[in-house]
């Protein structure tokens, strides 16, 4: 059975997921609640890097909370969907591939952590897309599915079953986050011709 924190943590994560499909602002309030339960279980857990990363959300949570705030139209309330081009993409991979490969000997000998490369790399990953989130990026569901099934790998391999099951859920609320903000962005796009 989880820990009171454990299911706080997956209650609030669910809640921010939930309204950041919709493209509501407070999706960050509940974000900031969660990753604050989150930093301190990953801490516990000999996940350094996901206590770290989890402690940063917080802070991206706030910035998310004041970017979202910004309305571009009058219609939404919150800035336009975006999308990136593909180059970007690929430059982002490479960037999150060499950071890991560089922070996971440090961290295996300096923290003992569980899965150096792993958590490097979902942290590394995880911060950026974070980040493309707050700026409504569309393609961030598509990193989030793959965050979301190695998330579910690292805690899996901790025994913190509840947050699996948050990752899990925040897995499919990618896909449906993906669908949302895809057609949105397609209206946004039809209305400008």
């Amino acid at each position: 059975m989880g820990s009171l924190a454990e299911v706080l943590a997956v209650a609030f994560g669910i809640g921010y997921a939930l309204l950041a499909v919709r493209r509501n602002r407070w999706a960050w309030v509940f974000g900031a609640l969660s990753s604050a339960l989150l930093a301190w279980l990953a801490a516990r857990s000999g996940l350094p890097l996901q206590s770290g990363l989890q402690t940063l959300y917080v802070g991206m949570a706030v910035y998310g909370f004041w970017q979202w705030s910004q309305p571009s139209s009058p219609q939404d309330g919150v800035s336009m969907i975006r999308r990136w081009p593909f180059f970007w993409h690929v430059s982002i991979a490479i960037l999150i591939l060499l950071v890991a490969i560089f922070l996971a000997p440090w961290l295996a000998v300096s923290t003992a952590g569980s899965w150096p490369r792993l958590d490097a790399a979902v942290t590394c990953a995880s911060l950026l897309v974070t980040w493309m989130t707050t700026r409504s990026v569309l393609e961030n569901w598509l990193y989030w599915l793959v965050v979301n099934a190695a998330s579910m790998f690292l805690y899996g391999a901790q025994g913190l079953w509840f947050v699996v099951g948050l990752y899990a859920v925040y897995f499919v609320i990618a896909v449906i986050g993906w669908r949302e903000w895809l057609a949105r962005y397609r209206l946004d796009q039809s209305r400008k011709l």
